[in-house]
C-alpha cells in the first residue's frame, strides 16, 4: 500500500471484495439447488404420475387408496409449480426470461404443500385408528368417511394458502403487513401441529408393535407411512418453516443463509419426489430380496395393509382354487 492512499480507502475497498466474493457464492449455490430441484422434481413428476395412473384406473378404492391418491395428486401439483419456478430462478441467475410466471401463482405451490401435509397426518392417524382399535373401527367408521375428510382438507389448505404471503391481499380488502404476518405465524404453528400429529402416530404404533402385550404384524403399509413420516420431518418441514415463520421475522434475515429459501425448496422437492420410490421399494420382510412385480401389483400389496405371510397365503389359496376349478 502506497503512503498517499488512505486506510479507510482501504478498508472500504477489502468490504467491497468481501461482499462481492459473498454475493457470488450465494449466486452460485442458488443455481446449483435451483438445477438440482428441477432433475429432482422431473423424477418425482413421473413416479407421483404413475402413482395417479395406477390408482385412478387400476386400483379398487379402500379407505388408504384415497389419501395415497390425494397424496400423490398434491404433490404432483407442488412438484409442477416448483419447477417452473425453479426453471425461472436460473433463467434471471442467467439475465434470461423466456417466461414470466404470475407472483399470485405461488399461493398454489403453497396450497398443494400444505394438503399433503394434511394427507399425510390423515392417513397416519387414521392406519394407528385401525390398528389399535380394529373392531371399533370397521364397526363405525362411515364409508365414504376418507372422500369427505380429503375435501375438506383440501378446502381447508385452500383457504390457508390464501391468507398467508402473496395471498393475504385476495381475501382482505388491502394488504395489511401485520394482520398477513399473524395469518402466516398461524399457519407455521399449523405446520408445526401436523408435523406432531404425524410424528405422535407413527411413534404410537411403534411402541405397540415392539412394547406391547398382542403381537401387531408388520404391514407394507405400516412401513410405507413410518418412512414416509421420516423422510417429511428433514426434507418437508424446513420449507413450510422458513415459508410460514422464519421469512417473517425481520431480525433473522442476517443470521439465516442467503440461498435459504432455495435450500428448502430443494428439499421439498426430494420430500415429494420419495414417496412413490418408498411405495413400490417398500418390504417389511426381506428388504434384501428382490422380487420382479409389476408397479400395480407393489402398489396393491401396500395399500391393502395385510401382513406378508397372509397376502401371499391368500395369494397362494387363491392360485389352488383356480386350479381345481380348471
Amino acid at each position: 500500500m502506497g503512503p498517499s492512499i488512505p486506510a479507510w480507502s482501504t478498508d472500504i475497498t477489502t468490504m467491497n471484495g468481501s461482499y462481492y466474493t459473498e454475493n457470488l457464492h450465494c449466486v452460485t449455490m442458488d443455481k446449483i439447488f435451483n438445477i438440482l430441484a428441477v432433475i429432482i422434481a422431473v423424477v418425482g413428476l413421473a413416479g407421483n404420475a404413475i402413482v395417479l395412473w395406477i390408482q385412478a384406473l387400476h386400483m379398487k378404492e379402500n379407505e388408504f387408496s384415497v389419501y395415497i391418491l390425494n397424496l400423490a395428486g398434491a404433490d404432483f401439483l407442488y412438484l409442477c409449480f416448483q419447477t417452473m419456478y425453479s426453471l425461472e430462478h436460473i433463467l434471471l441467475q442467467f439475465h434470461t426470461s423466456l417466461f414470466d410466471i404470475p407472483i399470485f401463482l405461488i399461493n398454489v405451490l403453497i396450497f398443494a404443500y400444505l394438503a399433503g401435509l394434511c394427507m399425510i397426518a390423515a392417513i397416519s392417524v387414521e392406519h394407528c385408528l385401525s390398528v389399535l382399535w380394529p373392531v371399533l373401527y370397521q364397526h363405525q367408521r362411515p364409508r365414504y368417511m376418507s372422500s369427505v375428510l380429503c375435501a375438506l382438507l383440501w378446502a381447508f389448505s385452500l383457504l390457508l394458502s390464501l391468507l398467508s404471503g402473496d395471498g393475504c391481499g385476495l381475501l382482505l380488502s388491502y394488504y395489511d403487513h401485520y394482520s398477513c404476518r399473524t395469518y402466516n405465524f398461524i399457519t407455521a404453528a399449523f405446520v408445526i401441529l401436523l408435523s406432531v400429529v404425524s410424528c405422535g402416530s407413527s411413534l404410537t404404533l411403534l411402541v405397540r408393535i415392539f412394547c406391547g402385550s398382542q403381537g401387531i404384524p408388520l404391514t407394507r403399509l405400516y412401513v410405507t407411512i413410518e418412512l414416509t413420516v421420516l423422510v417429511l420431518l428433514p426434507f418437508g418441514l424446513p420449507f413450510g418453516i422458513y415459508w410460514f415463520l422464519l421469512d417473517w421475522i425481520a431480525e433473522l434475515h442476517g443470521v439465516l443463509p442467503c440461498n435459504v429459501y432455495a435450500m428448502t425448496s430443494f428439499l421439498s422437492c426430494v420430500n415429494s419426489c420419495a414417496k412413490p420410490i418408498i411405495y413400490f421399494l417398500v418390504d417389511p420382510i426381506r428388504p434384501c430380496r428382490f422380487q420382479k412385480q409389476t408397479p400395480k401389483l407393489h402398489l396393491q400389496k401396500v395399500i391393502q395393509d395385510t401382513p406378508e405371510e397372509e397376502g401371499r397365503e391368500r395369494a397362494s389359496s387363491g392360485n389352488h382354487e383356480e386350479q381345481e376349478s380348471v
